[in-house]
């Protein structure tokens, strides 16, 4: 069983800033901020997407 190493993250536009999908992550194997390409419905475009607080 996992120990509880998966947390829940925000992922946000990086162009418009809006708080757009919620995922989790294993923060043992990625410390860093994670950027992911994804679909923003407010631009109408696939943008780089951000990790936030």
């Amino acid at each position: 069983m996992a120990a509880g190493n998966r947390v829940g993250i925000t992922l946000a536009c990086t162009e418009c800033k809006q708080r757009n999908y919620q995922t989790t992550k294993n923060k043992k194997n990625d410390t860093e901020r994670i950027e992911i390409k994804k679909y923003c419905k407010f631009c109408k475009k696939h943008t780089m997407h951000k990790e936030t607080k």
